[in-house]
């Protein structure tokens, strides 16, 4: 990979598993699932499956981080069922489920048989191996509801580029599926037990559409385009199947065919695995070439190599062993108390979300907000969206920043630093057709990244409009909530500098991406006020940074105090644009009045808080920008100056009252946490942080998005671990919103490649370790 996994494999070579870890947060399942609603998550490397036992049947999606179709649609990679004959698990007195996170694997047992399946963190590989008290007969299928060609329904464009306005016949063309082969496959001595299967991107995509809707065609060759040719797929192998022949059914109102393989002989120990493979490639023959590659990794001549899958197993328990060290939060009290059942309740959560995150580490793509590697059969979140497994609502190459940013930032503070790189060169890649934009529609330099964004680098194209008035400015979204929506970037500008604080890591080759980004405010600010009158600059020498938004929510700003903040922590840490810093404008401020209640003829207060804007024309959303200051920019906070004003803003700005939920993106318990805000931190995380609606605890959802909600779970992620550790400068502060009935032990990252180990037991810290030990003075208990 690049620099930020080289850091882990360094420290995975010298972190021992630590007996002190615990296994609060294993999920286990003493009856089967009713529908893959009730499935588990497992996964690792850049696979996930979900993986549930239904009618004596074990059932698991396959996803692969990646895999976007030529409508820009996230397709899983297809279902497959395990059946065993006869059936252990149906009806079983003794079943058994259970997600063991310190290897990363799940198990299913019950009557004698046990059921291992895992996912190899270093290779694209999934393993399946059953162990059977007596002798049984194994049924394997692999079933796809892309068997043919798919048009895309009423309402179900949701799951792609084209949302609400797919094109007249659009489709989802068919996958390939066969027993034979494009090549011939070396030491292979039969064929009736090696499934393909692929989807393959025709030369058309929607890239074509979108370039042509936007004017981009005289700069399309020059243009970064991932979806032309994109083929994804795999292989299903075991050395003892054999095919029996395909049946068509019906599951969860999709319907389905299923190619169908059986055991050759009944037996004790059965295994297979299944293959996986992602590229653009300019024939199929070549993309088979490289999946044979890895098939032939694990079975070298012609079967499955016990010996190399072992080696496997290790190094992928080894990875996730390493993994739970890096960093935790458990409690270590009674839960009969109430207190201590909150919060085992919520640090469970906390763990298995991060266990799913996990399961991308090392993905092509960045988890996606809207359900990651995890999502299931839409009828069971919104029978109105009853479409195929395939669905998720906000699109699957679309990435909505605001809502991608909180599922990256709690990796610092969590020490998964090498797991931010998919998101950082994500950007990179995008980063040549966002300048291109910039130059086409302006003529100046500078990235011009928006809001919902495709995998391209140009905007959404349902979004950017396709009935858009011809004389509204190109680079501009013609939609109420995104239009002059461009400060979402510099979030990812600053994670990528906070790598370098916290782990040293190279940021070199994002050196580019934080300069052209910051450079289109510079540039472009300055265009549009030499284009209203003489001066570029106001008065103070400062850009006017209007017509701008703040979120999604005050439009048409001037001045908004969220991009404000931005651009001036960013620049400050960058270090290399102090011309740029200067013309930077101070963050608005307002006084709101506060009547007394029991007094209503005396004068109002007057409370000074943190403004949205200068000025701006309506609200259209729920977000609350003018707390952006707090977090993510960390300009007031606990120990900072000023604190005072950003507590009035949070207590009573008129929005900032209105808006406040736990629900999704929603922000307050970090915002309360940031503040020092100990009640109110605690009451917000436990909203955000509980049980969700599903079997699964961490399958929250939909909130404003889709379910699992991994915007939702990032966000409560980050409120925890800023109640327990933030710091101010050099200084380390510990539980600056924690409260005190609540007993845990902590590992946690900080700036300055450190570690904070803690246990706070009644109220007392009773352990503290902090590496490097130079840093101890740093250290300042507040609880």
């Amino acid at each position: 990979m690049n620099y930020l996994r080289h850091i882990f494999v360094l420290l995975f070579v010298f972190v021992s598993v630590s007996a002190l870890w615990s296994q609060h947060a294993n999920v286990i399942w003493n009856t089967p699932s009713r529908n893959s609603s009730e499935s588990m998550p497992c996964g690792g490397g850049d696979i996930g499956m979900n993986i549930w036992v239904e009618e004596g049947d074990i059932l698991f999606y396959l996803s692969r981080s990646g895999t976007f179709d030529e409508n820009n649609c996230q397709l899983k990679q297809g279902r497959f069922r395990i059946r065993l004959f006869p059936s252990p698990f149906k009806d079983a007195k003794d079943f058994r489920q259970e997600l063991k996170l310190k290897d990363g694997y799940v198990e299913v047992s019950a009557g004698g048989t046990q059921i291992q399946l895992w996912a190899d963190v270093y290779h694209p590989v999934v393993h399946v191996e059953i162990t059977n008290a007596q002798p049984l007969r194994t049924e394997v299928s692999y079933e796809n509801w892309r068997y043919k060609e798919r048009m895309i329904r009423k309402g179900e464009g949701q799951q792609c580029s084209y949302k609400w306005a797919p094109p007249k016949g659009a489709v989802t063309t068919a996958d390939f599926v066969s027993l034979s082969s494009k090549r011939e496959l070396p030491g292979m001595t039969k064929k009736e037990n090696l499934l393909l299967f692929y989807h393959r991107n025709p030369e058309q995509t929607v890239f074509d559409i979108v370039v042509a809707q936007q004017g981009m065609e005289n700069v399309k060759s020059q243009m970064m385009n991932p979806l032309k040719h994109l083929t994804f797929g795999g292989y299903l192998f075991g050395d003892n199947l054999e095919y029996t022949g395909t049946t068509d059914n019906i599951y969860a109102g999709t319907d389905y065919r299923a190619w169908n393989f059986r055991s050759s002989k009944v037996s004790r120990k059965e295994q297979f695995c299944i293959v996986l493979h992602t590229e653009q490639t300019a024939t199929v023959e070549q993309w088979e070439q490289d999946l044979q590659i890895n098939l032939q990794r694990i079975a070298p001549q012609g079967k499955i190599s016990s010996k190399i899958v072992s080696q496997d197993k290790k190094q992928t328990r080894l990875w996730w062993n390493a993994f739970w060290q890096r960093s935790f939060i458990e409690p270590i009290g009674d839960t009969e108390n109430k207190n201590d059942s909150d919060i085992k309740e919520i640090t469970r959560n906390y763990t298995l979300f991060r266990y799913m995150l996990g399961c991308n580490a090392y993905g092509s793509v960045p988890t996606k907000f809207n359900g990651g590697l995890f999502t299931f059969d839409p009828c069971h979140i919104d029978e109105k969206q009853a479409f195929t497994p395939d669905y998720r609502k906000w699109g699957g190459g679309t990435m909505t920043a605001q809502n991608q940013r909180l599922v990256y930032w709690p990796m610092l503070k969590s020490g998964d630093f090498d797991m931010m790189s998919s998101q950082f060169d994500f950007y990179n890649r995008m980063l040549k057709n966002a300048e291109l934009r910039t130059q086409v529609y302006w003529q100046h330099n500078g990235a011009c990244f928006c809001e919902q964004i495709e995998n391209y680098g140009l905007p959404n194209p349902a979004e950017y409009g396709f009935k858009r008035p011809e004389w509204f400015d190109k680079g501009v979204e013609y939609n109420a909530w995104l239009e002059y929506e461009w400060d979402t970037i510099l979030e990812f500008c600053q994670m990528i500098l906070e790598t370098k604080n916290y782990a040293n890591a190279d940021i070199t080759p994002y050196l580019p991406l934080i300069e052209s980004s910051l450079t289109f405010f510079d540039e472009h600010y300055r265009q549009l006020a030499s284009r209203r009158g003489r001066k570029a600059l106001d008065g103070n020498g400062q850009l006017v940074l209007f017509p701008g938004s703040a979120c999604e929510t005050y439009k048409m700003t001037n001045n908004a105090s969220s991009t404000i903040a931005a651009l001036r922590t960013v620049l400050e840490n960058y270090g290399k644009k102090d011309e740029m810093l200067k013309t930077i404008p101070p963050i608005p401020l307002r006084y709101i009045e506060i009547k007394d209640s029991l007094n209503p003829t005396a004068s109002p207060e007057l409370k000074q808080t943190i403004s949205p804007a200068v000025s701006w024309e309506r609200i259209n959303n729920v977000e609350t920008p003018q707390l952006y200051p707090v977090f993510p920019w960390r300009i007031y906070g606990v120990g900072k100056e000023n604190l005072e004003l950003a507590r009035n803003t949070y207590f009573y700005d008129p929005e900032a009252i209105k808006f406040r939920s736990h629900v999704g993106w929603k922000q307050d318990n970090i915002w309360a946490a940031c503040l020092g805000l100990t009640e109110e931190a605690k009451r917000l995380t436990l909203a955000k942080l509980s049980n969700g609606p599903h079997r699964f605890p961490a399958f929250w959802g939909p909130g404003y998005d889709w379910t699992p909600d991994h915007n939702w779970g990032g966000s409560g992620m980050i409120g925890l671990q800023e109640m327990l550790l933030q710091t101010n400068g050099e200084q380390i502060l510990l539980f600056p919103a924690w409260s005190k009935e609540w007993d845990i032990h902590f590992k946690l990252h900080a700036p300055g490649e450190t570690t904070v180990e803690a246990t706070l037991k009644d109220g007392k810290v009773t352990d503290l370790k902090v590496l490097p030990e130079s840093r101890k003075k740093d250290i300042i208990i507040m609880i």
